[in-house]
């Protein structure tokens, strides 16, 4: 009869000389997920192998429900599970977080998986972009020993008007459309009304539109763990912000251009007891829409 691991696993029918479970519970980052313990040591020499493999289950980390706790980004921990499980990588056609999920292989020493996320330059490329990165003392020396600091100023004009252009492009470029704030707030009011007026918890803003937009607008304070793998042209309104202040989102909009055009809330009285001294628990909807021509 296989014993139960109540702590971190469902069973231990695996390896009898295994200290861990066969079935392993994972708490990434916020998000669980369960998988084999053979998963997890599937490379060799990699930082969950050496967890799960020459550590204890002592020695590690867990939550507040016994699951083993890693502080990592818990949405792209699913493909770093997806690679070990074959060791095939397979992305969506519009995956934006390559970097980041190279940044994640790199982490947990999946040497593998992490040159086929690096980027494919060319020799050529390659060279062009490392002068273009150096400093003007290193270019002066990739030109020669003779160069002259006057040598350089034409270098420094064509940059300047190369980034001036890029910027005016990128500006021009900005594609218009239509962002819905929306949030669900409460507060409560007490016997003596305004008076004893409390407010304003958000609980969570959530943002609505295209996912490009979204993504341009928010960036990294935006969640997409309900939407992961939406094309960018596409529309969706399971995304929500990782803060909760309406101005912040609101200031992150102005700066992207987006102007408000229409704002809608509703309320209603969620509690109320017939005890008079008692307050009266009330509830908001409201969205804001915003436009960029």
């Amino acid at each position: 009869m296989a014993l139960a691991d109540s702590a971190s696993g469902l069973s231990n029918g695996g390896d009898a000389d295994s200290p861990f479970p066969e079935i392993i519970e994972l708490n990434v980052g916020g998000q669980v997920y369960l998988t084999r313990h053979k998963t997890l040591i599937a490379v060799p020499d990699s930082l969950l192998w050496q967890m799960f493999n020459q550590k204890t289950p002592k020695e590690l980390s867990r939550d507040s429900k016994g699951r083993y706790f890693l502080d990592r980004d818990g949405f792209l921990f699913r493909y770093i599970l997806d690679y070990l499980r074959d060791l095939n990588l397979v992305l969506p056609d519009y995956f934006p977080e390559k970097c980041r999920l190279k940044r994640e292989a790199d982490f947990f020493q999946l040497q593998d998986l992490s040159k086929r996320l690096s980027p494919k330059v060319s020799k050529e490329n390659s060279i062009s972009e490392e002068i273009s990165q150096s400093d003007p003392e290193e270019v002066g020396f990739l030109g020669g020993a003779g160069g002259s600091t006057a040598s350089l100023e034409p270098t420094r004009f064509v940059s300047t008007m190369t980034s001036t252009h890029a910027r005016s492009q990128s500006l021009e470029s900005r594609k218009s459309g239509y962002i819905t704030v929306g949030y669900r707030g409460s507060y409560t009011i007490g016997r003596d009304a305004q008076a004893d007026a409390k407010f304003r918890r958000v609980a969570r803003i959530t943002v609505c539109g295209k996912t490009s937009l979204a993504k341009e607008v928010f960036g990294d304070t935006l969640n997409e763990s309900r939407d992961p793998d939406r094309p960018p042209e596409r529309y969706t309104s399971r995304y929500y912000l990782k803060f909760n202040f309406l101005e912040q989102a609101f200031e992150k909009l102005s700066e992207a251009g987006f102007r408000m055009v229409a704002c809608s809330s509703t309320g209603t009285c969620a509690y109320a007891s017939s005890d008079p001294s008692e307050d009266k628990i009330w509830t908001s909807y409201t969205e804001y829409v915003f436009c960029r021509d």
